[in-house]
Parts: C-alpha cells; structure tokens; sequence
C-alpha cells in the first residue's frame, strides 16, 4: 500500500511512545554532529594528567581524551556523544581519530608517555590497525610509550578476542590499562587472564568516597585486587583533597581527576598561559 497510495501515512519506521521517539531523535542529531565532525576533520586530543600518589607533582603520564570541536569551536566531550556512536561504525572512527592524534603526539615529544581509549569492537577494524602499524613502522619505540585504555564492559563483550588482541601488541611493548573497573561485570577468570597492566577504578566509588563507607570497602577491595595481579592503580575522578588523602593511606599507586589537573586542549609542556580547559 505505502508504494501504491502516497496518502497512507508511514508510522511504522516511528518509536511507539514519546520517550522513546524524543531519544532516537536526539540519537540522530548526535550522529550527525559527529559525522560532520569527521568528515571536516574537527577532533582533538585533550590531555590530562596521572599523577604518583606518593608525589602528585609527578606526572606517570596522560590520558588522551577524544573532543570534537563544533562549528562554533566548541570541544565537545567523548560522555556526550559516544553512547550514541559506540556500537556503530562512526565509534570505529571516532577510536581511529584518537589513536591517530595520540600516535602523532608520541612522535612529536619524545618525553609523552600517552594513554589512548579504544573499544574492543575496534580491535578487528582494518583502518584503527592501519593507522597503528603505520606509528609503529615510523617509530618502533613508540609503543614503549602508549598506553591503550579498554573499559571493563568493552572488554567483556568479547574477552578471548581481547586477550589474543592484548598477547600481541604487548610484544611490542604496548601496556594496557582496564578503565572504569568496578562499573562493569567482570568474571575475574577473565581478569586473571588478561593481564591488563593497569586497573582505573571507576570514579563511582572514587567521588566522595573520604566519607562512603560503603565505597572505601569497595575501593580497598579493588586496590587489593590491582595488587594480587600486580596491576598498577589509578584512581579516576579524584576532585577533593579529602578523597586524595584516603587513597593515599589505602596504597592507590596514581591519581587522576580535576583535583590535580582538568584535560587540556594543547599538549603537555606548554606554558599555563596556552592552556585551555577541554
């Protein structure tokens, strides 16, 4: 009926209910600034630190943090679009620009140890590995100097796939590092082989946690956890001194979060005066 009588209205292409239709249409306006984003070339890298627990004076080294800029010159963070995007080809390429602005950041410092967030959906994406083995073949100790951020529930939607994905770029020095632990649902079978070398406990139990009870169990539990597999760990979202200091007395080995440092649009080195909060 739809292609014989242009008078039938079409509605089955429509969410049923108002919620459901305000969100998908959000969805799309989101997948939209994001592939225009792309296509004109309009992403950045900010950078923020991960400082040592023992002297946050320190840098251990920083997380790249993937923005789009609007076309009003806007850096749009990766929370506000990549729920939208993650599960779908735009979130490939959203993981292929990080790592390439990443990639060109260890070149031009020597001194960067930088890490780069990717989704274990981009692990069999030709065009992210392309553009790693093209790093490396320009530079082989490059890798001694990437970090690749992989959050816990990315990292178990296909776990054997990750571990291989792991074993191989390991030996080329690559270090890996499981984001937001604690937010996901690891089966800790999976955790023992991994072999991440990093743990980011995520900022849930981190935010407030000087005066959670209920958190500071929780966050003990997971420093322990980070230790017995000889994991180095981070605390993500640290934005109080109140909450630096339990971590410190708990064993945390680095610290990152607005307290110490928000993320930057230029790279690490420059003067405060050409700093931008992103």
């Amino acid at each position: 009926m739809r292609d014989s009588d242009p008078f039938v209205p079409v509605t089955d292409t429509i969410p049923s209910d108002p919620l459901s239709y305000a969100v998908d249409r959000r969805d799309q306006g989101v997948l939209k600034m994001v592939r225009d984003a792309l296509s004109s070339n309009r992403t950045q890298l900010a950078f923020q630190p991960v400082v040592y627990n023992t002297d946050p004076r320190r840098v251990a080294f920083y997380e790249g943090l993937i923005r789009i800029i609007d076309p009003t010159g806007r850096p749009i963070p990766a929370h506000q679009f990549m729920p939208a995007v993650e599960a779908t080809e735009i979130g490939r390429e959203i993981d292929v620009e990080a790592l390439r602005h990443g990639l060109v950041a260890l070149r031009n410092d020597a001194s960067l140890r930088l890490a780069v967030n990717m989704s274990a959906r981009s692990i069999g994406y030709g065009p992210w590995r392309r553009v790693l083995d093209d790093g490396l073949a320009r530079d082989r100790h490059i890798g001694e100097r990437l970090i690749l951020e992989i959050t816990e529930s990315s990292a178990m939607l296909m776990p054997e796939i990750v571990i291989a994905f792991m074993a191989e770029l390991q030996d080329l020095g690559i270090a890996f590092a499981l984001d937001d632990f604690g937010a996901g649902y690891t089966a800790f079978r999976y955790l023992r082989d991994f072999y991440f070398d990093i743990l980011k406990i995520d900022q849930d139990f981190i935010n407030g946690v000087h005066e959670s009870a209920d958190n500071q169990v929780l966050v003990e539990a997971l420093v322990s956890i980070g230790r017995h597999f000889d994991m180095f760990t981070i605390a993500e979202g640290v934005e109080t001194a109140e909450d630096a200091e339990f971590l410190a007395g708990v064993g945390i080995d680095c610290i990152q979060g607005f307290y110490y440092g928000p993320p930057r649009l230029s790279a690490p080195g420059y003067g405060a005066e050409h700093l931008e909060s992103a």
